[in-house]
């Protein structure tokens, strides 16, 4: 059914100054949708059978004017709506033509939510972001549109372009999950009706390929441990790779801004740099013994506790490329020890955190206390799941890493 325009006079409604108001009313598939266009009449100048002003009513030609300019809007909406193929209601079409010109649109909220992640340090976070704002640009040309405009035909649209560009599928999920963030966040500020989400119809969840598990065992873990670096560069990705292990899994970007005030009767409390989620875990004897060997005397409680950053190490780019460099010439070296030592698959200190849930579950841990695998699942429910159990809880299953 196509949508139809008009102006009444709802004189059901009787103003103080004995007048009605003049109200849009928009139906569609036997939907009304009725809104003010800010002028009232007496009823008794309003032809109810023509519905306009009768000739004898003040102001009739400014009356005329206004509600032609409001039909006309709503029109030019209508048919914008029909050359893209959109379906909408009569609350949409209402929507859409009066919050054009109050609402951000969605290249306003990619920049600015992009700003604030940058302002609370969250690099990495704000880059995952970046790098969807420039591919949308690529898709879409500009967004200079409203998450109105973001519906299932959209998406879909979207997700066919990505395909043709050959990208993988958990790179394609991830885009729509980082889409689906910022669509919430608009909704949480007002910029799109709620009624609107096109994420219930377009499920982001089927964008998903298994990864291959990259935990190794026990034995091998131990070989990696006990291998006896040659240079320093090894010697450090060693430790790296043992003291994550031995520290719940904790990653690379975590690890380089540990410092000695992080340690808290004998517990290692760091917030994670990706989620901001304070951890609170055991630190282990060999956790210990490798601390042991880069903290110095002329520690003062604030230097970093491995040599990967350092006071030079100011500006966040500068952090960036550095973490970059170590981490690169850390992969290599254990990708070296692993050869050598003729581990199955390409050693990382990924395989650390992969290997820490793996071996616990093994060791007959409850799922409930540590996911199986960090890879197939998000790092913060990981961490949710630690956090639900007391220190107690925590010390004892940790027993089982050696």
């Amino acid at each position: 059914m196509n949508a139809t325009v008009e102006v009444v006079c709802y004189k059901s409604k009787v103003l103080a100054n004995n007048e009605s108001p003049l109200m849009l009313r928009i139906t569609k598939d036997r939907k009304l949708k009725y809104s003010s266009i800010g002028v009232s009449v007496n009823p008794a100048l309003w032809d109810f059978k023509k519905n306009k002003p009768r000739r004898n009513c003040p102001n009739k030609e400014r009356i005329e004017q206004i509600i032609a300019e409001q039909i006309r809007k709503y029109r030019e909406q209508i048919l914008d709506f029909q050359a893209e193929d959109k379906e909408f209601t009569p609350a949409s079409l209402h929507d859409r033509v009066n919050n054009h010109a109050k609402n951000r649109t969605v290249g306003d909220l990619f920049r600015s939510h992009i700003a604030d992640l940058k302002s609370q340090k969250r690099s990495g976070y704000a880059l995952t972001f970046s790098e969807l704002y420039n591919s949308l640009i690529q898709f879409n040309g500009h967004l200079d549109i409203y998450f109105s405009d973001i519906d299932t035909v959209w998406l879909k649209r979207y997700e066919m372009w990505q395909r043709g560009q050959n990208l993988l599928e958990n790179t394609i999920g991830k885009r729509f999950r980082t889409l689906r963030v910022l669509y919430n966040i608009a909704i949480e500020r007002n910029l799109v009706k709620r009624d609107l989400y096109p994420f219930h119809a377009f499920k982001v969840s089927k964008l998903h390929q298994a990864t291959a598990k990259r935990a190794i065992s026990k034995e091998e873990i131990m070989q990696v441990i006990d291998y006896q670096g040659k240079d320093m560069y090894t010697c450090l990705a060693i430790d790296l790779f043992a003291f994550s292990y031995f520290s719940a899994g904790i990653n690379f970007v975590d690890m380089a801004h540990l410092k000695q005030s992080n340690i808290v009767d004998g517990r290692l409390i760091y917030t994670r740099q990706k989620t901001n989620k304070l951890i609170r875990l055991p630190l282990q004897p060999k956790a210990r013994e490798i601390i042991g060997k880069y903290i110095t005397p002329s520690h003062n409680g604030q230097d970093y506790i491995f040599p990967i950053l350092s006071s030079f190490h100011k500006t966040e780019v500068q952090q960036r490329n550095r973490l970059h460099k170590v981490l690169s010439n850390v992969n290599k070296r254990l990708k070296e020890v692993g050869k050598e030592l003729e581990i199955p698959i390409d050693l990382t200190t990924y395989v650390a955190r992969h290997s820490y849930a793996t071996v616990l579950k093994r060791s007959g841990v409850s799922t409930s206390l540590i996911c199986e695998t960090l890879g197939h699942s998000s790092e913060k429910v990981t961490q949710i799941y630690l956090d639900s159990f007391g220190n107690c809880q925590i010390d004892a299953a940790m027993q089982n890493l050696l």
